[in-house]
């Protein structure tokens, strides 16, 4: 049988999207730009129905499990990646159907992807935080620990997750633009 909260996480994203599918359908095609922002400005909203239901769950008096932890991840990461989420929909159909600029990329390589490298990294570190911050919310609302071990190896799951990116994308990038980057040219004397 399918856990009902993983059912809720399901229809949280699929939400998600509908939501931002609504506010970007009346912001271009419908020309009503105040009720697309409003739709857009709506879409946390799913991430509190999950939190919610999520609390009400554990405080039902059952045990936590893996699902617990992917909530309050998938409420972390919505949170600390949405608003570049609904900015990444937002170019794109915005370039498609209302003649704006062609979307931005990523840069590929020198500073400016250093900088991308770790403002994306800072996303997740916060995305980290809510997400664990939330599982000891939950470790809270249960009351006994024994109830609530998933959570810890949920918590540290993310945290190695956390580590790997920071030393694969961008201390990778810091070092290799260090390494590759021009030197800094010499100052000379105009007298020599």
């Amino acid at each position: 049988m399918v856990e009902p909260l993983v059912v809720l996480i399901v229809a949280c994203e699929i939400g998600f999207w509908v939501v931002l599918g609504a506010g970007l359908l009346a912001r271009y095609a419908l020309r009503m730009r105040r009720l697309g922002a409003v739709l857009l400005v709506c879409t946390p909203l799913v991430d509190v129905v999950l939190l919610v239901a999520t609390v009400f769950d554990l405080r039902a008096g059952g045990e936590a499990k893996t699902v617990h932890g992917i909530a309050a991840i998938y409420l972390g990461m919505s949170v600390a990646f949405g608003h570049s989420m609904l900015r990444w929909a937002d170019q794109r159909v915005a370039h498609r159907f209302a003649g704006g600029p062609p979307p931005t990329k990523p840069p590929r390589e020198g500073p400016a992807k250093v900088r991308y490298e770790w403002r994306e990294w800072g996303k997740f570190a916060l995305a980290w935080a809510i997400a664990c911050g939330v599982m000891l919310l939950l470790m809270y609302v249960v009351g006994t620990p024994e109830r609530t071990q998933v959570l810890w190896g949920q918590m540290r799951l993310m945290t190695i997750v956390g580590v790997v990116w920071l030393l694969g994308w961008p201390v990778w990038h810091t070092v290799g633009e260090v390494i590759n980057g021009k030197p800094a040219e010499k100052v000379t004397d105009k007298g020599e």
